[in-house]
């Protein structure tokens, strides 16, 4: 399927080492050779619709997910198909259009999306990329990222696999040299659950929140990258880029840029002495409301396409 070409509609800002200003508006299944390892499964589901309840009207969801239940078919349009999640699935799955909007972006061969949870965004990959891997800890989110992607009828372009994402990356940057690559990496770690503005961290989980476009407005204090699960959000990212220089990281809406932007001067340096990467640092808007950014480093960067079939050293 290749690489993509177009640009969608949204606002991105770029990056070179602490962002310089540079601002602009874009307009507009075959199998994956991989090391084995013990904490790595390929996944058979069971009735997933034994595992969570499929609410229909409000009065049968509890009251901590009721903002969550209102927005359903900004999550998945086709939830009244019978599209499942679990309590972490309601407050964490990407609404379809930012997941749909993510994926165009993303359009490649094979992707991997680290942290599946309910199946949002692979999903989407599902529909722009010829092979999606999957990966959760999580068998039950599993069960539902499959079954909701049956819904859709993607779920077999996608491989779902019970695995911890840190095992996995170590295993594949080890595997011997000449086996199918993964052209591109999609993080979507865990932020620190639905609270995380009470700990002064930012917005409480992509539904809530008031989605005032930055720190300030918010009245809050940056989120750090120090606060991603299930490791620094550095250390994930440098550990990503073993695997593929093309990696989408999607961060809360008021991540600190500054960390963002010292994630290529912290690592590996950049692929020749004649360029400097940069980064583009997408905003997530749905209406008036900024609920997330998307950080994308190496050929999925804006005017970086000839990076996207390079490899770092």
């Amino acid at each position: 399927m290749g690489k993509r070409t177009k640009n969608l509609s949204g606002l991105s800002h770029f990056a070179k080492q602490a962002f310089q200003k540079k601002t602009t508006l874009a307009i507009g299944s075959s199998n994956v050779a991989r090391e084995p390892s013990s904490s790595q499964h390929h996944f058979t589901s069971h009735d997933p619709t034994q595992l969570v309840p499929h609410y229909t009207t409000a009065s049968e969801v509890p009251e901590h997910l009721q903002k969550y239940f209102s927005q359903r078919k900004r999550y998945f349009t086709l939830y009244d198909q019978g599209c499942l999640l679990d309590e972490e699935g309601w407050y964490s799955v990407t609404p379809e259009l930012i997941a749909n909007q993510i994926a165009e972006r993303c359009r490649c061969d094979t992707i991997l999306d680290a942290f599946c949870g309910v199946g949002g965004n692979a999903i989407a990959f599902a529909k722009t990329c010829e092979h999606v891997i999957a990966l959760d800890i999580s068998p039950v989110r599993l069960a539902l990222a499959r079954h909701n992607a049956a819904i859709y009828g993607v779920a077999d372009r996608i491989e779902f696999i019970l695995a911890d994402y840190i095992s996995f990356a170590h295993a594949h940057a080890s595997r011997p040299a000449g086996k199918r690559p993964i052209d591109v990496v999609f993080l979507s770690p865990p932020w620190g659950g639905p609270d995380y503005m009470l700990q002064g961290n930012g917005a409480a989980g992509l539904g809530g929140g008031s989605g005032d476009a930055s720190s300030e407005q918010l009245g809050c204090q940056e989120f750090s990258l120090a606060q991603i699960e299930p490791i620094h959000g550095a250390d994930l990212f440098h550990l990503t880029r073993k695997i593929t220089r093309n990696v989408a990281y999607f961060l809360p809406r008021n991540a600190s840029l500054y960390e963002i932007s010292t994630l290529l001067t912290d690592g590996a340096p950049p692929p020749d002495q004649d360029s400097t990467e940069m980064i583009e640092v997408e905003e997530a808007w749905m209406g008036t409301k900024l609920k997330a950014l998307t950080c994308y480093f190496g050929g999925l960067a804006d005017d970086q396409q000839h990076l996207f079939y390079t490899q770092l050293d």
